[in-house]
């Protein structure tokens, strides 16, 4: 499985995004994940490929939108009402298996990475 990120890019605080990653495989669980300078990667979103289930983190929720269009293969994040806390690189992984939900959140879940594509929340 290869999956493809991009959509990242420069925003003001209180902005949106939309960041999309294409999986050149079959998949049955994707989320995304962050990283900041100097800190560790974290959890942000994941979703069922049947579109059954989505999680986010307690940070995100009700800003973050996490998707799916099986017919492109692409699973989209889209980010509302950005703060500087949410810049970082974005992160989209994929599972072949049916992560449990208390482990959604858990990058060792995930077996493939896309290349990351960096967000910038400033005014």
């Amino acid at each position: 499985v290869q999956l493809q990120a991009s959509g990242g890019g420069l925003v003001q605080p209180g902005g949106s995004l939309r960041l999309s990653c294409a999986a050149s495989g079959r998949v049955y669980t994707m989320g995304w994940f962050r990283q900041a300078p100097g800190d560790a990667r974290e959890f942000v979103a994941a979703i069922r490929w049947s579109g059954s289930s989505t999680h986010y983190a307690d940070s995100v929720k009700g800003r973050f939108t996490i998707s799916r269009d099986s017919a492109e293969s692409t699973v989209t994040l889209q980010m509302n009402s950005l703060k500087p806390e949410d810049a970082a690189v974005y992160y989209c992984a994929a599972s072949r298996s049916r992560v449990i939900l208390s482990a959604v959140a858990l990058s060792a879940m995930y077996g493939f990475w896309g290349q990351g594509t960096e967000v910038t929340v400033s005014s």
